[in-house]
């Protein structure tokens, strides 16, 4: 009902069908209903006027935030130029706590995407992409060297990405990670941990560890009216 609202399906002033017409619309219970009801009349959206029924009762503009989501816009200044070496694109099984991370459960299969990034032959950042293989299977065969997985699964899959959680910290390089950028073992470095979601269903989980000597991340926002 609230996403009817804000897509102006509903607009201001409209009378929302029942409780029974909704019931039905939705297949849920008259409670389930009521309770809905009662929680948007709370956050303002509907209003109740006895005996006529209840109304939407204000127009919504949505304070939605879209991101920008090809790799250069994501993770580094504007106009840098970089290569690119898959190291790995492979299925494997959840190891350690990934199935947690990525809300499934032990016995499914991940895509493990594993790419280099360079700039001027130097390495600056590599990134770790997991996906639930059940969200896109044909990623396997994709070419990742030169296109966004993002693009991949919006533009071509249709998985629409609609909700971002970031986290920055410091990490200290391993052994082989220290190799990859070129840098002693136990160097600290910047690390950008992602879980990527579609509706509530996450459909990615991404790790990317950065040179903390070279550039720096960029996350761009727009924000956009309906």
């Amino acid at each position: 009902m609230k996403k009817k609202i804000e897509d102006k399906e509903w607009s201001f002033g409209f009378r929302i069908p029942n409780e029974q017409e909704l019931c039905e619309s939705f297949n849920v219970s008259r409670t389930t209903v009521r309770s809905a009801i009662l929680e948007l009349v709370r956050q303002g959206y509907l209003t109740r006027q006895q005996g006529r029924g209840t109304f939407v009762s204000r127009e919504v503009v949505s304070d939605k935030l879209t991101m920008f989501t090809t790799f250069g816009e994501l993770m580094l200044e504007e106009g840098i130029v970089f290569s690119t070496d898959v190291l790995a694109q492979t299925i494997m099984m959840p190891v350690d706590d990934l199935a947690d991370k990525l809300n499934i459960s032990g016995d499914k299969h991940i895509i493990f995407i594993k790419r280099l990034r360079k700039v001027d032959y130097k390495p600056i950042l590599f990134q770790e992409s997991y996906i639930p293989f059940h969200i896109c299977p044909p990623l396997l065969e994709e070419d990742i060297q030169k296109s966004s997985l993002f693009k991949l699964l919006e533009i071509k899959y249709g998985i629409h990405i609609t909700g971002v959680r970031n986290y920055f910290d410091i990490t200290y390089l391993n052994e082989d990670d220290g190799i990859l950028l070129e840098l002693p073992e136990s160097s600290p470095a910047l690390v950008l941990t992602q879980h990527l979601f579609s509706g509530e269903t996450q459909v990615m989980y991404m790790r990317s560890i950065k040179r903390p000597d070279s550039f720096v991340f960029l996350i761009e926002f727009e924000k956009i009216n309906r």
